[in-house]
C-alpha cells in the first residue's frame, strides 16, 4: 500500500478536526451547564437568556466584520422578518431552553442523547408530508430509537425511571424543538447564510425572553470557577463551536459533518460520568449507542 494513500488529504483532515472540535465543545458545554445548575445554583432562565444574547451579538459582529455582510439587510424583507422572529422565538429559544431544562432536571448525558432523537422526528415528519411509508432503514431507525430511549430512561426495568419525569419531558421536547430548528429556517439560510440567520435567531430569542426573565435577575453562587464555566458555555460552547462546524463544511460534506457531530452526546456522557459522577450503567450506554446508530442508518436513506 502506498503510504500516502493511508493519509487523509490536508483539507479533508482539517474539516474532520474542525467538526470534532465543534461537537466536543457542544458536548462539554452541556456538562459544564450541569455543573452550574447542580453545584452552583444557577437557573436555566438566566443561562439561556445570557447565552443567547451574548452569542447572538457575537455571531452578528463576526458576520459583519469577517463575513462583510450587512446584518441589517434582513429587516428590509417583511416575510423574512416574520420567519426570523418565529425562528428566533420558537426555534432558537425553544431548542436552547428545553435542552438546558432537561439538563437542570436530569443530567447532560441523558439530555444530549434524548435530543438526538430529532432525526427520527424529522424522518417521520417527511414521510407524513410526502404521504409515503417509511423505508426499511427508517423503520429500523425508529425501532432502535424507541429501544434506546427505553433503556436510557428505565435502565431496562419497566418498574422505575432512571431520570425524573420532568427531565424526560424536557428531553423529548428538546428533540422536537431541534427538529423544528432544523427544518424551519431553510429559506432564511439560503438567502442570508448561517451566520446571520443563527446570529439574529439567538439575539431575537434572547432579547424576547429577556422581557420575561431579564439577565440581571440572577441566582446562584459566583466564583472564579463558575465565571469561567459561563465563559466556556458562551464562547467555546457556542461561538467557537458554531464557527468550527460551519468552517468544516468548506472541506467535508454536510452529511459527513452531521455524522461526525455524533461525538457530542458521547463527549457529554463521558465527561458527565468522569467529572460529575453521573450514574451511567450498561443499559444507558447501550441505549445511547442505539440512538446514535439511528443517525448512521438514516444517512443511508436516499431522499
Amino acid at each position: 500500500m502506498n503510504s500516502q494513500s493511508a493519509v487523509l488529504p490536508y483539507p479533508r483532515a482539517k474539516g474532520i478536526i474542525l467538526v470534532l472540535i465543534a461537537a466536543t465543545f457542544w458536548g462539554v458545554s452541556g456538562t459544564v451547564a450541569q455543573y452550574l445548575f447542580h453545584q452552583q445554583g444557577f437557573s436555566t432562565n438566566w443561562l439561556v437568556v445570557t447565552r443567547l444574547i451574548f452569542s447572538g451579538i457575537g455571531l452578528l459582529l463576526f458576520s459583519h466584520s469577517v463575513g462583510k455582510q450587512n446584518i441589517w439587510s434582513v429587516w428590509k424583507n417583511k416575510k423574512d422578518v416574520v420567519r426570523l422572529i418565529i425562528f428566533g422565538i420558537i426555534g432558537m429559544f425553544g431548542v436552547q431552553y428545553t435542552y438546558f431544562a432537561a439538563i437542570e432536571h436530569g443530567n447532560a448525558a441523558t439530555a444530549t442523547v434524548l435530543q438526538y432523537l430529532a432525526p427520527i422526528i424529522i424522518a417521520c415528519y417527511l414521510c407524513l408530508r410526502a404521504k409515503s411509508l417509511p423505508a426499511k432503514q427508517e423503520v429500523l431507525a425508529i425501532v432502535l430509537a424507541l429501544f434506546g430511549t427505553f433503556l436510557l430512561v428505565t435502565k431496562g426495568s419497566v418498574h422505575s425511571l432512571s431520570i425524573s419525569g420532568t427531565a424526560f419531558f424536557w428531553g423529548i421536547l428538546s428533540a422536537f424543538a431541534l427538529a423544528f430548528y432544523t427544518l424551519y429556517p431553510g429559506s432564511l439560510l439560503s438567502r442570508w447564510g448561517s451566520l446571520m440567520t443563527v446570529g439574529w435567531g439567538m439575539a431575537i430569542g434572547g432579547i424576547g425572553f429577556g422581557f420575561i426573565h431579564p439577565p440581571w435577575k440572577f441566582q446562584g453562587d459566583w466564583s472564579l470557577t463558575s465565571f469561567l464555566a459561563v465563559v466556556f458555555v458562551v464562547i467555546f460552547g457556542t461561538l467557537i463551536a458554531f464557527f468550527c462546524y460551519m468552517e468544516s463544511l468548506k472541506y467535508i460534506s454536510a452529511s459527513e459533518a452531521s455524522l461526525l457531530a455524533c461525538v457530542e452526546p458521547l463527549s457529554a456522557a463521558f465527561l458527565a460520568v468522569a467529572w460529575l459522577h453521573v450514574s451511567f450503567g450498561a443499559a444507558e450506554w447501550i441505549g445511547s449507542f442505539s440512538i446514535i446508530a439511528t443517525i448512521f442508518i438514516l444517512s443511508a436513506v436516499k431522499k
